[in-house]
């Protein structure tokens, strides 16, 4: 797509945003829809739309899609819109050319009757799904093999350590493959969309988490590793981990819902569930917030806690597992809306973007508070985010932003004598790395030289399949920006694949990058050698449908990135 053109209508899509309603017809009417359609268009936003926006609507990552909106900004000035306020034709072209924000052009998603249907359903009023109750949650369970009947030792020869979790994205399934020889060992169904794949503390289980709450637990022990137990905890998720600490490892796991706005935690074996606890409540702002949903979870080994981050209210909870039956649990305030994040290097911190507030928020797992609330540019999104020592600055994290064209450094405590010398720096963005918009995961490894970014969301076609990569002792400019597309062999089609999510092997020798095109398109996963940066193998198989993230079992199970 031509990037003037892009430019012009994202300055369009601003400046419309920010029209009053007032200035517009002051009683639009939604176009009518039929009960069909509807329930179309509510599938397709389910599948598309509600991670950004929110079930509800009010936005989050995305803009506020509800028909009718008002904000209050400090100085008691008031702004209305909505999509009514933009009309039809606007908002199908919203939808089809993206935005420079970080939202994708759908039009080589959606058909054009799909567009048109969107920009009609966006200009009703949200229907509101029902609740999920801890009995819907026990409805749901099964245990398909009984701990007893499950291996006691491994039943395969794979060298399980360098195993890669893949979500194929559209077909509801995960993809184990072999890291050394390339070869897909199982295909798994799970639930739609599988957002993260976790590792057990013991390396054994693999939990999936499916957009549609269904997780799904994965024993790798199996000759052919396949589901042995599995739950649905909501009907839209994203987050799941298990117990870490020393005398709970895997005891326990914890799942996080994105709608019901609740978590669910339940034993690690078998994923029975045993408690179910909401996180509606009142924002860092001070206002009730109705859908504050689970976000990112991560498990500190530094006392028997889960780090819990609610994206609309920007509380960040540390749940204490040591006893569930009387759960305590510590609220820290930071900033909306909290998404995902990863530990520095020494793992005493979890480092978090709130991206609509263009923030990084850092807890400290020893104290039980928070470390730092850092400002960055706009719409940071982290992944898990990169650790290395900087040349200049010491130990830094990184996290690249969907909207700015930059990778941010910023700079971890460390309780290494050899690093004291930079504790000045600590908490302080030290270096923003010239990098484009649309970036989703950065991506380093201990024993690499290299930085890796994609630009996934870019809106130019060429970057959107591209993924730029950086020698760590010079950050200046990237040592080379590879068109993974072109390295793929792949037929080309009017679809973007997008190259996304970079994944070392478990010794950091190579770096997986995903393609991902439309269900009709051929995707594939291209590895490259991170010395030379030359293609080593491109996986592809017909069986293999969009495939997004990979987790390497061992880089995850020790959240080395």
């Amino acid at each position: 797509m031509n990037v003037s053109r892009l430019s012009s209508v994202a300055a369009m899509v601003l400046a419309t945003f920010a029209i009053s309603a007032a200035a517009q017809n002051k009683n639009p009417e939604a176009p009518p829809m039929t009960t069909g359609e509807k329930e179309i268009a509510k599938k397709i936003y389910f599948e598309r739309c509600a991670g950004c926006h929110g079930v509800l609507r009010k936005g989050a990552t995305g803009k506020n899609l509800e028909p009718h909106w008002s904000k209050t900004d400090k100085d008691d000035n008031k702004t209305e819109g909505g999509m009514l306020s933009l009309g039809q034709s606007r908002i199908e072209k919203i939808i089809g050319y993206g935005t420079d924000g970080g939202m994708v052009n759908f039009d080589d998603i959606l058909t054009r009757d799909e567009l048109s249907l969107m920009a009609k359903y966006i200009q009703h009023t949200p229907d509101v799904p029902p609740e999920y109750s801890f009995k819907d949650t026990m409805d749901s369970w099964k245990v398909i093999v009984a701990v007893k009947d499950r291996p006691t030792r491994q039943m395969n020869k794979f060298n399980l350590k360098n195993f890669f979790s893949v979500t194929l994205r559209d077909t509801g399934e995960v993809a184990l493959i072999d890291g050394d020889t390339k070869e897909i060992r199982s295909i798994v169904k799970t639930g739609y969309a599988v957002h993260i794949s976790r590792m057990s503390k013991s390396g054994r289980y693999v939990y999936v988490i499916g957009r549609d709450g269904r997780l799904s637990l994965i024993d790798l022990w199996m000759e052919k590793p396949g589901v042995v137990a599995e739950v649905k905890i909501g009907f839209d998720a994203r987050s799941v981990d298990t117990s870490k600490f020393k005398g709970f490892e895997d005891t326990y796991a914890i799942a996080g819902s994105y709608w019901p706005p609740q978590y669910v935690i339940m034993d690690g074996d078998t994923l029975k569930p045993r408690k179910v606890v909401s996180t509606r409540g009142m924002t860092v702002d001070g206002e009730y917030h109705p859908e504050p949903r689970v976000a990112s979870i991560v498990a500190s080994e530094i006392k028997p806690e889960w780090v819990v981050n609610i994206k609309e209210t920007g509380q960040i909870l540390l749940v204490d597992y040591s006893d569930i039956e009387n759960l305590k649990t510590t609220t820290i305030g930071s900033a909306k809306f909290l998404h995902d994040g990863g530990f520095d290097a020494s793992k005493r911190y979890f480092l978090v973007a709130a991206n609509a507030s263009n923030k990084i928020a850092a807890v400290d797992l020893k104290t039980g508070k928070l470390a730092a609330l850092v400002d960055t540019a706009k719409i940071p999104h982290p992944g898990r985010g990169a650790n290395f020592v900087h040349p200049q600055f010491g130990p830094v994290w990184a996290t690249g932003h969907l909207g700015a064209d930059v990778v941010t450094l910023i700079s971890t405590p460390s309780e290494e004598a050899k690093y004291a010398k930079y504790k000045a720096f600590n908490w302080k963005v030290v270096q923003e790395v010239k990098h484009v918009p649309g970036n989703l995961f950065v991506k380093t490894h201990p024993t690499s030289k290299h930085l890796w970014a994609d630009s996934a969301q870019n809106s130019d076609k060429e970057l959107a399949e591209s993924v730029s990569v950086w020698n760590l002792s010079d950050l200046s400019k990237p040592v080379r920006t590879i068109n993974v597309f072109k390295d793929s062999g792949l037929p080309a089609t009017k679809a973007t694949r997008r190259a996304v999510h970079p994944e070392y092997s478990a010794d950091g020798t190579e770096v997986w990058i995903s393609l991902w095109g439309g269900k009709t398109d051929q995707s594939a996963i291209v590895v490259y050698d991170d010395k030379t940066l030359a293609v080593k193998k491109v996986i592809t198989d017909p069986k293999m449908i969009t495939p997004t993230g990979k987790f390497n079992v061992y880089n995850t199970q020790h959240d080395i990135y």
